[in-house]
């Protein structure tokens, strides 16, 4: 039908498809800008690149960690889609929020309190967590994301507020980067071919519907 498509990726409600306008599908953007500034955040901590030099880490993930998934999760929400665009546009706001403490420490004499940032990772681990739960209602690719999503941000709390190792961030981060990259490769490519080529996995969780 020209003009309309069916919600098929990551929309828990799938049972239930809904004929909209024609629009493209954004997470495949979304999943790459998160695939790329993870793998940049986690070539530091695994000490693959230098820790002194971080500014050049901000474009990265001002750009494709904040920015790309911002724009993925308001098409999301055009798309009716509330777990893509909450989702997207959630982690967009947090790795804005990345950026800009990257900008306020390595380009201000300002004080700062690392404290401050511990408890907000903390707060947004919370949601995630939430986040992880509805994720169940999509597919195994995005469950596996989200669950090392949770573990970097566990571990960055962990790093700030009891120096535990950067290298266990970096190691959920390298993971986050690979199934984005093949949750992005999967969405592009089967849509592109009309059929399911690479597999994303069914839901874990079926909820059951109303009578």
């Amino acid at each position: 039908m020209q003009g309309a498509r069916v919600e098929t990726t990551m929309n828990p409600s799938n049972d239930t498809k809904k004929m909209l306008p024609s629009a493209a599908e954004p997470a495949p953007l979304g999943l790459i800008g998160l695939a790329v500034a993870a793998l940049v955040l986690a070539s530091t901590d695994l000490k693959l690149a230098s820790a002194s030099a971080k500014s050049l880490m901000i474009p990265w993930t001002l750009f494709l960690g904040a920015t790309a998934q911002l724009i993925a999760g308001l098409m999301e929400f055009r798309r009716n889609n509330v777990f893509g665009a909450t989702t997207f546009t959630t982690y967009s706001l947090l790795w804005y929020s990345v950026s800009a403490t990257l900008l306020i420490t390595i380009f201000t004499k300002a004080p700062v309190d690392v404290t401050h940032y511990a408890y907000g990772l903390l707060g947004f681990l919370v949601f995630s967590i939430i986040l992880t739960v509805a994720s169940l209602m999509t597919n195994k690719t995005f469950v596996l994301i989200l669950l090392c999503i949770d573990g970097a941000l566990a571990g960055l709390v962990a790093n700030l507020l009891a120096q535990t190792p950067g290298e266990v961030v970096g190691g959920f981060l390298l993971l986050v980067s690979v199934f984005s990259f093949y949750g992005a490769a999967a969405i592009l490519v089967n849509s592109m071919a009309g059929r399911t080529v690479l597999p994303l996995g069914a839901p874990v969780w079926k909820p059951r519907t109303g009578q």
